[in-house]
């Protein structure tokens, strides 16, 4: 590939997006771009664009494309990295046409993280977050070791907004109807490739890396 890369990782709600991404551009250098997380900061920094987007993220709902792609847009300008990683975009094929008309010179790299929705119904459901440092725990597979206590800091754990029942279930609704169709898109392309996102975390991090370094963007 390219000197300048954009991976992408795709996949459902509680797919390990977040998890994955952290840990590759900790292993790569890249910097995470998570639309989710700039949009939550904006939530609590009370700004003009959290204000906007919070009743929508609460409802399950995707942020409008244009708000969006003015992050990404702003964020994939700088030249300050051989890459980037993107978790949280492109979520439909709306943004993923934006996002190829700012790619020049960039090259894709798309891996999707396959998992089955009971699973991550499973998942959501026990998903907590520390309200301190912002760790995440799940119930089911990673507890913390004193119940509602961060490991880290001890702060409270809390229950995320987008991770009540009714809102994973609109959630999953929206991932349906907008991403499924956009990884259809990408499976013809031969930038695309799959990983099974049921694996452990660490198990799936190793078949990410290996796709990379078979691709070129790593060593």
């Amino acid at each position: 590939m390219g000197e300048r890369v954009v991976v992408i990782l795709l996949g459902p709600p509680g797919a390990g997006k977040g998890t994955q991404a952290r840990r590759l551009a900790a292993r790569s250098g890249y910097p995470h771009v998570s639309t989710g997380d700039i949009l939550r900061q904006e939530v609590r920094d009370r700004s003009d664009m959290g204000m906007r987007v919070e009743a929508i993220m609460n409802a399950g709902e995707l942020v409008p494309d244009e708000l969006v792609a003015r992050i990404i847009g702003q964020r994939l300008e700088r030249d300050d990295s051989g890459g980037f990683l993107l978790d949280g975009f492109p979520r439909n094929m709306v943004q993923a046409r934006y996002l190829e008309s700012v790619c020049n010179g960039l090259d894709l790299l798309i891996i999707n993280l396959t998992l089955e929705e009971s699973e991550v119904i499973k998942r959501l459901t026990g998903r907590r977050q520390c309200s301190g440092c912002g760790k995440i725990y799940n119930l089911a597979y990673s507890a913390p070791q004193i119940e509602a206590i961060c490991d880290v800091c001890n702060g409270a754990l809390i229950v995320r907004p987008d991770d009540r029942a009714d809102v994973i279930l609109e959630r999953l609704r929206v991932y349906r109807e907008q991403t499924v169709p956009l990884v259809e898109h990408y499976r013809e392309r031969g930038y695309y490739r799959e990983v099974d996102g049921s694996q452990g975390a660490i198990e799936v991090s190793d078949s990410i890396s290996e796709i990379m370094t078979r691709s070129g963007v790593q060593e």
